[in-house]
């Protein structure tokens, strides 16, 4: 095998990997990532002890254990290319021999399931419910920096997308990633609605939002929200779920986003207590996690 250089992996003084300041022992093999790092001890504090606490910029860790079950929680930051710097990472702590600088002949399978916040984008889908993404449309080109995407993508909603919304070539290829079947699985059967993600490089522009400036294309929303594939529709707005789910096949791990509501684009409504509602959010998984 060969050797990484030490300008493609970067470490710590210490050994630990660079953005996340992790050593391999640290991570446990089920994992929680969300946007907001001081979301971290707001889940961690239901563990019922905690075995590591790191915080490095936005990346704020915590490793702990609820009665037999080993969990880590961890803050992305926002945005795609967060999400790109966390899951490759996370892959190196368990795949890589960071002191040989090898990729380990075996693979470790990690499951990560994003607990975030974001915008509906149908009038029927309520402030303060939940959304569980089967699918993640990318519409912030990360994925196709890296080889093999065709291998993991729905080609054909890839493609029905495209055509559906007219889609203008100056903005970057979109591209739909479906997430864990086996996730979907352990996680299904709550008060979860199902339906597909929208990913987006941006929080304003990028979702439709106007402040001072002009968008290219003000019916993009309206685009968007109209998809529909094989009884399939796009129910909410973000920007990360696309990159995870397309990250975590392309490295061999599960993958799953849920998300509350907390803004309405159609009604124009937002939530009037939303930490209520990711609290229940996080203890259902907990729940399901923890068993």
């Amino acid at each position: 095998m060969s050797r990484i250089a030490e300008s493609e992996l970067v470490l710590n003084n210490d050994g630990s990997i660079y953005h996340l300041k992790l050593h391999p022992e640290e991570l446990a093999h089920d994992i929680i990532v969300v946007g907001d790092p001081g979301r971290v001890p707001t889940i961690s504090r239901y563990f019922d002890r905690i075995e590591v606490q790191r915080q490095n910029r936005e990346i704020c860790t915590h490793t702990g254990v609820i009665g037999h079950k080993r969990l880590t929680v961890l803050s992305t930051g926002m945005g795609t290319d967060n999400i790109d710097i966390v899951l490759n990472e996370l892959d190196a702590l368990v795949n890589i021999d960071l002191a040989k600088r090898e990729v380990k002949p075996g693979h470790t399978n990690l499951n990560i399931i994003r607990l975030g916040t974001s915008g509906a984008l149908q009038a029927d889908i309520p402030v303060d419910s939940t959304v569980m993404s089967s699918h993640g449309i990318g519409i912030d080109g990360m994925l196709y920096y890296y080889k093999d995407l065709q291998k993991v993508y729905d080609k054909a909603m890839t493609e029905a997308f495209i055509k559906q919304c007219q889609w203008d070539d100056v903005f970057p290829t979109p591209y739909a990633v479906p997430a864990s079947d086996r996730l979907i699985q352990r996680f299904s059967g709550g008060d979860h609605l199902m339906g597909i993600t929208a990913t987006a490089p941006g929080f304003y522009g990028p979702q439709g939002r106007k402040l001072r400036l002009e968008t290219t294309h003000p019916d993009l929303n309206q685009a968007i929200a109209g998809f529909s594939f094989e009884g399939r529709r796009i129910v909410n707005f973000e920007m990360e779920t696309s990159a995870l789910y397309g990250l975590g096949k392309l490295l061999g791990h599960d993958t799953l986003t849920i998300c509350a509501i907390i803004a309405n684009r159609v009604s124009k409504t937002y939530s009037k207590d939303y930490h209520s509602t990711v609290e229940k959010l996080v203890v259902s998984v907990l729940e399901k996690l923890s068993v």
